[in-house]
């Protein structure tokens, strides 16, 4: 019979690649809370967050976090320019995860081009402003079956980092 395992009886394996997610103005404390629990749970060494997003000490960041902020480097950053370029300037795949008329599927993707990835996720209601999407290496999406045209931003980052650590 099966024994559910503790969190301390569980050791996960490593990602041979370099992740860092950038989050655009996330609004929703618990959405700023889970994207850095996803994050963690998937390798990514730093979360960026740009523009107005949660504060840190916010009672429902602390708790939909679950203490994952002390494992990454996490950062606030009004310029978005900057740290494009600065992701560049370290060789980073700009990678956008947006529906838009040429994104690509995400599915299909060859990640094994590079080990060194920034995701950029968007804001909850606009998804990533224009500006820095033109900036990204590539636009992915992928595919939903239902009415809905998108999901939660955090449920569509936790797909995006399964298909790139896969």
């Amino acid at each position: 019979m099966p024994v559910q395992l503790t969190h301390t009886e569980v050791t996960n394996t490593k990602t041979n690649k370099e992740l860092i997610v950038v989050a655009e103005e996330i609004r929703s404390p618990d959405n700023v809370g889970m994207i850095l629990r996803v994050s963690e749970a998937f390798g990514c060494k730093k979360v960026i967050f740009l523009g107005d997003t949660a504060n840190l000490e916010n009672r429902r960041v602390k708790r939909t976090a679950r203490s994952a902020d002390k494992e990454l480097e996490v950062i606030f950053n009004q310029d978005s320019n900057q740290v494009i370029s600065h992701l560049k300037e370290e060789n980073f795949k700009l990678i956008g995860l947006e529906i838009t008329d040429d994104s690509q599927p995400l599915k299909g993707f060859d990640f094994s081009i590079t080990n060194k990835i920034a995701i950029f996720i968007g804001n909850e209601r606009n998804g990533i402003d224009f500006p820095i999407l033109k900036e990204m290496d590539s636009i992915l999406h992928f595919d939903l079956f239902g009415k809905n045209s998108s999901i939660n931003v955090v449920n569509a980052l936790s797909v995006a980092l399964y298909e790139i650590t896969r």
